[in-house]
């Protein structure tokens, strides 16, 4: 593989760990960071501080962001627009599909060529054969740079247009988050119960690990509309949240979580839905509550 120049804008801890993969293969990277002091230990490991985002930017053609949103990317990159021209922006950065659309254009509009990024990783995990990173935008631009952005993790091209990538992270953080808090929840009303999370882990565990079976199954039925109860029923899902709302009251622990899933299997009872299966929600989940 080439070794290809490359500026990377952001050195928080993710940045950090993605210009130490760079470094580690051998290429040569020029650094920028609002504190600069940030940058002392790359620099000591090899890399090249510049001393203005302009100088950042013309350093290099392939430019890398890893910043907190898209309005850190205009108010550094807004320093010096006039020094866009001809780069290629990946932007590493969390944010909408939306704002990864206007962001595009804006890059164009200052002659750069733009692919949008959403990583599946924490830092400790760049550049370990698992980790990976989501990428849309022109495609010939991601060609071109492909082997240099795998240096962090795998690469999964998700289309031209660059609101995909942005897309498909955000999904993937709806079900992270959604679960992680489910789990605190469940130890919340286990500690109060006497139960430590680790008595509950092998049972948490047990019940992710039966997920992708269950995923597996209902999938080609949601991409078909299909919502019969032939395996189980909504109200049998209702009954089922109220006493989980229930075990939480009575352990005196908070509700919220499990009370607006209660809400959501209440709409779908309203909407005569309870003879469906539960994954029938999907419907009422497509529009906003009343």
């Amino acid at each position: 593989m080439s070794r290809q120049e490359l500026t990377f804008i952001g050195l928080g801890p993710m940045g950090q760990a993605m210009v130490r993969a760079f470094l580690g293969k051998g290429h040569r990277v020029t650094v920028w960071n609002r504190t600069a002091s940030r940058a002392d230990a790359l620099v000591a490991e090899g890399a090249v501080l510049a001393p203005s985002v302009r100088d950042a930017l013309a350093a290099s053609e392939l430019v890398l962001l890893s910043l907190t949103d898209h309005q850190a990317m205009y108010d550094i990159l807004g320093q010096a627009p006039e020094a866009l021209a001809g780069r290629t922006i990946v932007n590493l950065s969390s944010d909408t599909p939306d704002k990864s659309r206007r962001a595009a254009e804006w890059a164009a509009g200052h002659g750069a060529r733009y692919l949008t990024g959403g990583v599946n990783s924490a830092p400790s995990g760049i550049g370990a054969p698992e980790s990976f990173t989501f990428y849309s935008g022109p495609e010939d631009v991601f060609a071109a740079h492909k082997d240099t952005l795998e240096v962090i993790g795998g690469t999964d091209y998700r289309g031209a247009d660059p609101g995909l990538a942005a897309l498909f992270y955000q999904l993937q953080l709806d079900i992270f988050w959604t679960t992680t808090l489910s789990w605190l929840h469940a130890v919340a009303v286990a500690e109060a119960n006497g139960i430590t999370a680790a008595d509950l882990l092998p049972y948490a565990s047990g019940t992710l690990a039966s997920m992708p079976d269950f995923l597996g199954f209902y999938t080609p039925r949601l991409d078909a509309g299909n919502f019969s109860g032939e395996v189980e029923r909504l109200s049998m899902g209702v009954a089922s949240v109220d006493h989980v709302v229930e075990t939480a009251r009575d352990a005196g622990v908070d509700t919220a979580l499990p009370a607006a899933v209660l809400e959501v299997f209440r709409r779908g009872m309203a909407a005569g839905r309870a003879g469906d299966s539960a994954t029938s929600l999907l419907e009422i989940l497509k529009r906003p509550a009343a």
